[in-house]
């Protein structure tokens, strides 16, 4: 379990440093080529690429959240039904 909570908090902050870069580097810059006003190509790629690995993170933070509470949910539900079985043994 700890591997899988490192690998979320890495997808968050990887995710969180790309928003940053993106605000920082190129603010008002839509990663789509056609655009009303023209932009400059590096700053369309830049913002692209950005927003590419914060979806990637946020997606990686997300099936790992799920993976963590759908583990956590197994582990109760097999830990009282267990726990039930060995009242009804002993009996």
């Amino acid at each position: 379990m700890r591997a899988a909570w490192k690998v979320f908090c890495l997808a968050a902050i990887v995710l969180a440093a790309a928003i940053g870069l993106a605000h920082l580097l190129v603010p008002d810059v839509v990663p789509v080529g056609y655009a009303e006003e023209p932009q400059a190509s590096w700053a369309i790629l830049t913002a692209f690429a950005l927003r590419a690995i914060a979806l990637t993170a946020a997606w990686v933070a997300i099936i790992t959240l799920s993976v963590l509470v759908g583990s956590k949910l197994h582990q109760m539900v097999f830990r009282a039904d267990s726990a039930r079985n060995d009242r009804t043994v002993t009996r």
